[in-house]
This record gives C-alpha cells, sequence and structure tokens, in this order.
C-alpha cells in the first residue's frame, strides 16, 4: 500500500470505513489516523498519518506468536488466525507500530488484514475504497503496469521504523518525518 499524504486531510474516512466494513468494536481500531500538530500561534501546522499494520516482509510479531496464529500469505499479507489466537499479546508486545489490538468482545488479537475477504474477491480493501482524495492506493507493486507501481517508481518513499529491519510494505509520500516520529497514545486514535 502507497499512503501519498501530499493528499490526504485528516478527513479519518478511512477509520470509519474500517470499522463499518469489520465491525471493529469500540475503543479500538485496526486503522487511525494519526494527528500531530506543532508550532506556536499564529504559526501552527497540523500533519496526518494514517497508519495501519505495514504488513512487513520480515515481521516480527510472526517470530514470537507461540501458537502460529500470526502467519504470512503468499501474496505478503500478514493474518491472525482467530481460531489459533489465545490472546496472548506476544505479537502486541513485539510489533514495534502499535497497531494490533485485543478485541474487547472476542479476546483475540486484531489487527489490518488490507481487508483480505475484499482483496480475494478483486476489490481494494474498504479504507482505499474509501479515501475521497485518493491518499491511498493498493495494489501489485511487481506489476509495472499497477497504479502503485508507478507510484513508487516516480516518488520518493519513506516507511515507519526502517531501522528495525521489518522491512514495512506500507509506503509513505510526503511524509513529514516530525509526523512519523511523533509519540501519541497507544493504539488509537490522536
Amino acid at each position: 500500500m502507497v499512503v501519498d499524504l501530499r493528499r490526504c486531510t485528516g478527513c479519518r474516512a478511512c477509520s470509519v470505513a474500517c470499522k463499518a466494513e469489520l465491525g471493529v468494536p469500540l475503543g479500538v481500531f485496526r486503522t487511525w489516523v494519526k494527528q500531530v500538530e506543532r508550532g506556536a500561534f499564529p504559526r501552527v501546522s497540523v500533519g496526518f498519518l494514517p497508519t495501519l499494520c505495514n504488513q512487513c516482509s520480515n515481521p516480527i510479531c510472526l517470530q514470537n506468536c507461540p501458537t502460529r496464529a500470526t502467519y504470512q500469505l503468499e501474496n505478503g499479507i500478514v493474518v491472525v488466525d482467530p481460531h489459533r489466537c489465545i490472546g496472548c499479546k506476544y505479537c502486541i508486545a513485539s510489533c514495534p507500530y502499535n497497531v494490533r489490538h485485543v478485541n474487547p468482545l472476542k479476546r483475540i488479537v486484531q489487527k489490518c488484514e488490507f481487508c483480505l475477504h475484499r482483496v480475494e474477491e478483486g476489490l481494494d480493501p474498504a479504507c482505499v475504497n474509501t479515501c475521497p482524495t485518493d491518499a491511498l492506493v493498493f495494489g501489485d507493486m511487481n506489476n509495472p503496469e499497477s497504479k502503485i507501481a508507478q507510484l513508487l517508481s516516480r516518488n520518493q518513499v519513506q516507511v515507519l521504523k526502517p531501522e528495525r529491519a521489518t522491512f514495512p510494505q506500507v509506503y509513505y509520500i510526503g511524509a513529514d518525518m516530525y509526523v512519523m516520529t511523533a509519540r501519541g497514545p497507544a493504539g488509537g486514535e490522536e
């Protein structure tokens, strides 16, 4: 996925679409928009950063799951098997991106899975489908004809916490490093 921050207005339609599509309970999020303000009046600015599972190529969460409930599909999407998850939170503790939560109703760990049920039907994830500014782009990075491959070839991109060597597969265009590195509340909206 590519998040083009030059187009993101911080409207949070992606978070709402995710909650509606997947029935995400109140108080937890599979995706949210971090909002960081800086400066002093009258010179104040605000930055937005849609945040979701990075679908890492080298996922630490997968390595630390004792029941192998977390696994990676051939297409790179990292998923959680709800029948194997025991809610131990090892994956939550090991994820450097703070993008997992325990579903308070099901008592299992959940996270963004790029709306796998939609992707398997040839559809975009709900957040991508809903974004009014087309700031979210999803597709096959290995297909040079795809919109995502073209965006990646034409723009400088950043990933979250590259020093962690997890090799995130969510790329940001036009990222403000201050916003990307600012700390905020754990597991929820800023």
